[in-house]
């Protein structure tokens, strides 16, 4: 699929509510093909929700609005054939425990009555940065960084052209985390992919992403590119979070004697 841009997404009028709570209020958002956008918030701003919509695993929720992929929108879409189309990964990774590493990245091509493909499976695990002899080993036989790059694996093994990211990095130490990132980036790059990549961390969205969407309270408060923000565009809430790593940039500066 190298060279087959990713299809462009888009919300319109998007409103979930989950019971009496409202966790997306009205989020109209245009995603070019083959961009990489973080989208940033704090816990319960409703960018995990929003992300959710895209590949109706909001089930759960009720609510109005639109959500189109290449034109087309995803409730007119049969359920498997959308998420044929889409790599989902997330904190938790939710590995089958009980599974070897190449069974779980196998998921999908089991869903679709195929079997496991280990030439596949060792190319794919080579292409998260992993080495092949991880096959045979299960979940718990890995580091934490391992399992996520296995679950990334897995949303990649039905050649997605969407790569929804939902906190992929958030439970890893500093120097694994950077170095999932930049594997995350050079795959959007290197595969032409959609992606969209929620974090609580605008430092990871300003090195990794083509344009930054912030989200508070279910709503979308801010839209701009990462050199936009760092310029000081995209308004006060923006740059309140920006003006984290900001100070911390400057705190540490001032330590180098």
């Amino acid at each position: 699929m190298i060279g087959a841009m990713g299809p462009s997404i888009e919300l319109r009028g998007v409103t979930r509510r989950f019971g009496d709570t409202l966790a997306v209020a009205g989020v109209d958002l245009a995603i070019a093909a083959g961009s990489f956008v973080g989208l940033v918030g704090t816990s319960g701003s409703g960018k995990s929700t929003l992300l959710r919509t895209i590949n109706r695993l909001d089930g759960a929720a009720t609510g109005a609005g639109t959500v189109a992929i290449g034109g087309v929108p995803v409730d007119r879409q049969p359920l498997t054939a959308l998420r044929r189309g889409i790599g989902y990964a997330f904190q938790n990774v939710g590995l089958l425990p009980h599974w070897t590493v190449a069974e779980n990245i196998a998921t999908a091509w089991r869903i679709a009555g195929r079997p496991t493909d280990s030439v596949r499976v060792t190319a794919l695990l080579e292409r998260v940065g992993l080495a092949p002899d991880l096959a045979s080993r299960r979940p718990a036989d890995l580091s934490g960084g391992q399992r996520q790059r296995v679950g990334l694996a897995r949303a990649l093994a039905g050649e997605p052209a969407i790569l929804l990211l939902d906190e992929p990095t958030g439970a890893l130490d500093p120097v694994t985390r950077a170095a999932l990132g930049e594997t995350l980036r050079a795959l959007h790059d290197r595969l032409s992919l959609t992606t969209l990549m929620v974090t609580h961390d605008i430092s990871e969205a300003l090195l990794l992403a083509d344009r930054v969407v912030v989200m508070e309270v279910g709503r979308v408060v801010a839209d701009a590119t990462p050199a936009q923000l760092l310029a000081g565009e995209g308004g006060d809430r923006a740059q309140a979070l920006v003006a984290v790593p900001r100070e911390q940039a400057r705190r540490l500066a001032g330590m180098v004697r």
